[in-house]
């Protein structure tokens, strides 16, 4: 098993990645945009948190006519931030990518699937949220990246809010390469958890344990020092600062995982429903509990290959990588955040909290 040159979402060919992150002065929150190529790819989903919010999932049913994606977007600011998807598809339009319906170049409809996560006030302000403005920019970065580099991890685009559990979460990305087929899988994972993602009692990160050869090895359990200093952030979310008094005075927490799966096989919409469906064995491998009725929980898929269809043993083997693609890429976003401090609390990093599970030089 090995990772791809990046062990990142856009070792898939076609698909690129951008942030836009809105940090300081009463903002925590941003939007992760994923764009495929000018073709687009073939789209698929699959929602299974209680509360959820999300934009054009009907779409993807394989039931449905339009068979191909332009972009996803992901987001922070909660229902708000679906209006990031609409500066997406302003950009998109420019370029006249989209769903034709007209004989002009231009006329087309852009299709923009999206999913958010709840950050609302954690930056300081509650009206802080992501907009068609902050959309255009994730999209731009998207396009501007270099075709083969990593996507940016850790408190970035619409990871930039984000909680797991009572830690700092973030964006995080992982891939692999089959080695019978060929084929790239990746994922990318934005952390933002009612459930923990560590053991209680000793600490290491559930899913570190389904990393490739070698990419988890520096993670080592925490020092009894370090676990005693530090356990009780292992469990449910904090009940103090405002934004935790917020999300009181509505009786429950507040947050939501969401991702993306691709991989550069050739499926048809059903496959990559079912591909989505997978992820989802994934994310509940890396948080505890996963898919609560306080989390929207959503992964799409993307497909971006034109060659022959993928066979059963390679979908199968496409299946099996895709769900521990997804724990990876969690593991990558938990690692790869950073403390973070606002007017509305005060949030650790996992490598902050446990800095003897960390024995990278």
């Amino acid at each position: 098993m090995v990772a791809g040159p990046a062990n990142s979402l856009t070792d898939v060919r076609g698909l690129r990645a951008g942030h836009a992150t809105l940090a300081g002065d009463g903002w925590l929150t941003g939007v992760t945009v994923v764009v495929t190529g000018p073709d687009g790819a073939t789209g698929g989903v699959d929602v299974r948190g209680g509360g959820p919010g999300t934009r054009e999932t009907d779409l993807l049913s394989p039931l449905n006519q339009v068979e191909r994606v332009n972009a996803v977007v992901l987001a922070g600011g909660s229902a708000y931030g679906l209006s990031a998807a609409h500066g997406v598809m302003t950009r998109l339009a420019s370029l006249h990518r989209g769903f034709r319906v007209g004989p002009e170049p231009a006329q087309v409809v852009p299709i923009v699937p999206a999913a958010i996560l709840y950050d609302l006030g954690r930056g300081g302000v509650f009206g802080n949220y992501p907009g068609p403005a902050a959309g255009e920019a994730a999209f731009e970065a998207a396009m501007a990246a270099p075709e083969a580099g990593a996507v940016p991890a850790g408190c970035v685009g619409a990871g930039t809010g984000a909680l797991a559990g009572q830690l700092k979460g973030g964006v995080g990305s992982a891939s692999e390469v089959l080695e019978e087929s060929g084929i790239t899988v990746a994922a990318l994972a934005v952390v933002n958890a009612v459930g923990s993602v560590a053991e209680m009692r000793t600490g290491l990160l559930y899913g570190a344990a389904f990393g490739l050869p070698g990419e988890f090895d520096w993670l080592a359990a925490p020092s009894v020092a370090d676990l005693r200093a530090g356990a009780a952030r292992l469990s449910g979310r904090p009940r103090t600062g405002p934004a935790a008094q917020a999300e009181q005075a509505a009786a429950h927490p507040l947050n939501t995982t969401i991702g993306i799966i691709g991989c550069d096989a050739s499926l048809t919409k059903a496959q990559c429903a079912k591909l989505a469906g997978i992820a989802h064995d994934g994310m509940a491998r890396a948080i505890r509990p996963a898919h609560s009725m306080f989390d929207g929980d959503t992964i799409f898929a993307l497909a971006t290959g034109s060659g022959r269809p993928a066979t059963p043993l390679e979908f199968h083997a496409i299946l099996a990588s895709a769900a521990d693609c997804f724990t990876r890429a969690v593991v990558h976003g938990v690692v790869s955040a950073s403390p973070t401090t606002t007017p509305a609390g005060s949030w650790p990093s996992y490598l902050d909290l446990f800095p003897s599970a960390g024995t990278r030089g």
